[in-house]
């Protein structure tokens, strides 16, 4: 039965019917073509069940139906999930991964989908369910393992889109690319149909723009050239090449894809953007103008169409046009903060800091707020007036009390920055003092007390917002890890018991599950933490989750499962100050 875009509704017998009744060995006559016509006693005359719905199989279904219809996702989807583990029926899996989506349980989604890949395996539902929940909590790997396991049965797994966003959002590239590059080694197009095709373009299309993003712009020219042979018509490749091409510099062939794709797609406000940015680049302001004028005649001159625009224009130092853009929205009633913000970099760019300082200012609170005082603050600091940023600081302090404590901390990040961490230290204590039950600010003191080695501080300062917050996951979190990563033998009771308290408070957290599998590995039970650790790491797939994980699985024996988890990690590149400790500790899980 196909599954529907909400439970409300939903008939509970047609479903049984449809999916397990069959299998019985009798079949109720019907009133109206509707429910079963039961006699008293409708199960006198019925013979033994040796197939197919039971007495508890037929419960648990109708319960998860009716829990459906009363919006308790939740239960539904428990429901199903028991019945999708009785019953070998992907359709009872999938509806428990749709109910739980709509109940916006991410354990129950991840469990159901499972089941539902192992009951179809050559089903595409499931594999891109895992990808979204994978790429959800950071796991861009597995997120990249799901979608080419549809691409595997000839299925898009949407993987050019995925790598657009891991470009944009700054993912390991570097792990990103090899098993798109063994697919591509290992896969062949059986038959040349258009969905395999398809498919395959896709995976050279994703391959293409993170090879070029890593420097290898001849491999991805090739990978696009090979989409060019067998689908020349397509909006993705023009798209590709485009970027390839502003990404190498050759703003001419940027311009020409850009043309091409919009010949295939003139609507597509990608392509005008790019065929702007080329023009730019190649020092045709009134070609590009041009272009972006006409953008905003056709979608009406939207204020968030011409931000955009002025965005495109800064982001290309060209803070003229972006001004032009700009302009008429001065004046307006509800101008976007954003506007305020972009006008105050063009202001700024054109070497007017006090007016930039104004229009940063009028960025109201929300989204923009802190980017535009962080920007303000620093362009005062790059005009040797130090001076006036802090006071500039400590007004909007006193004009912004929901941001205080991110006020603080910004000044205290500038002047780390400057190399005055002693003033840092200084504005910390002396703000800490005159807001003493400012929790955020304690704890970004006990945190950085932590980073220098003062332990004592850093627990002083957590147990009183412990004291005056006993409910703070984040402080019990960080007082039981310390204590159980660095503190004496005898006090790791006392920070289990800290950190199982957090564990109560988020049991989802993965830094707290991080928390509970190190401390047990601590009180020497490493089978008990692998667990919890399992679970953090797949939630929160860092570096120092990894370390941890890693350790435990060497010391459970499992040496090479260790060696391989830390060669995943050293293959996202950058500073892992966590794994260099591991390999110091144990130089045998570097090997190959």
């Amino acid at each position: 039965m196909p599954l529907r875009a909400t439970f409300t509704g939903l008939p509970c017998w047609p479903l049984a019917a449809t999916l397990l009744l069959g299998g019985c060995q009798s079949t109720p006559s019907t009133v109206d073509g509707g429910l079963p016509a039961f006699v008293s006693d409708p199960m006198a005359s019925a013979p033994p069940i040796t197939r197919g719905l039971d007495a508890e199989g037929l419960s648990t279904l109708l319960g998860a139906e009716m829990a459906g219809q009363r919006g308790d996702f939740r239960r539904a989807s428990e429901g199903y999930l028991a019945a999708a583990e009785r019953y070998p029926v992907p359709a009872l899996a999938e509806r428990a991964t749709f109910a739980a989506r709509f109940g916006n349980d991410t354990a129950l989604m991840e469990a159901s989908a499972l089941r539902w890949r192992e009951l179809a395996p050559n089903a595409q539902g499931p594999n891109q369910f895992l990808a979204s929940l994978s790429l959800s909590r950071g796991d861009w790997l597995d997120s990249l393992e799901q979608r080419l396991a549809i691409a595997r049965t000839g299925g898009n797994g949407d993987i050019a889109a995925f790598a657009e966003l891991a470009v944009a959002d700054e993912a390991p590239l570097g792990l990103l690319i090899r098993p798109l590059r063994d697919f591509l080694d290992d896969y062949t197009v059986i038959s040349p149909d258009a969905d395999a095709l398809e498919a395959q373009s896709d995976v050279l299309l994703g391959t293409a723009l993170i090879e070029a993003a890593l420097g290898n712009t001849s491999q991805a020219q090739a990978r696009l050239d090979q989409v060019a042979r067998q689908a020349p018509e397509s909006e993705a490749l023009w798209l590709a090449r485009a970027r390839l091409a502003l990404e190498t510099g050759d703003s001419r062939a940027a311009r020409d894809a850009a043309r091409r794709g919009l010949e295939l797609a003139p609507n597509d406000v990608r392509f005008v953007l790019m065929l702007a940015q080329a023009n730019i680049r190649l020092g045709d302001i009134q070609g590009a103008e041009a272009q972006t004028d006409a953008l905003l005649e056709s979608h009406g001159g939207g204020e968030e169409l011409r931000v955009a625009l002025a965005q495109l224009y800064l982001e290309e130092e060209r803070p003229a046009p972006a001004y032009r853009l700009l302009q008429p929205l001065i004046g307006q009633e509800n101008v976007p903060d954003l506007a305020y913000y972009l006008l105050g970099a063009v202001t700024q760019a054109q070497g007017d800091p006090d007016n930039a300082l104004l229009y940063y200012r009028q960025v109201r609170e929300g989204s923009e707020f802190l980017p535009s005082r962080a920007s303000a603050a620093q362009m005062l600091i790059d005009e040797d007036r130090l001076v006036d940023a802090r006071a500039f600081l400590r007004i909007e302090r006193m004009r912004h009390d929901t941001y205080f404590s991110d006020l603080v901390l910004l000044e205290v990040q500038l002047l780390d920055a400057q190399g005055m961490g002693r003033e840092a230290e200084a504005l910390l204590d002396r703000e800490v003092t005159r807001t003493p039950e400012d929790t955020g600010l304690r704890y970004l003191r006990a945190m950085r007390a932590f980073e220098r080695g003062d332990i004592d501080l850093m627990e002083r300062d957590l147990r009183r917002i412990i004291d005056a917050e006993p409910g703070n996951a984040a402080a019990l979190n960080a007082l039981g890890y310390t204590l159980a990563d660095a503190g004496p033998p005898g006090r790791l009771v006392e920070a289990r018991e800290l950190i199982e308290r957090a564990y109560e408070l988020e049991p989802d957290n993965p830094a707290v599950l991080d928390s509970m599998g190190w401390v047990q590995f601590r009180l020497g039970d490493p089978e008990a933490a692998l667990p919890w650790l399992e679970s953090a790491y797949a939630r929160m797939p860092d570096q120092e989750v990894a370390a941890h994980l890693a350790e435990v699985l060497q010391a459970l024996g499992r040496s090479e499962d260790a060696r391989a988890l830390v060669r995943r990690i050293q293959a996202r590149g950058g500073e892992q100050p966590h794994i260099d400790e591991l390999l110091q500790r144990h130089p045998e899980l570097g090997a190959p």
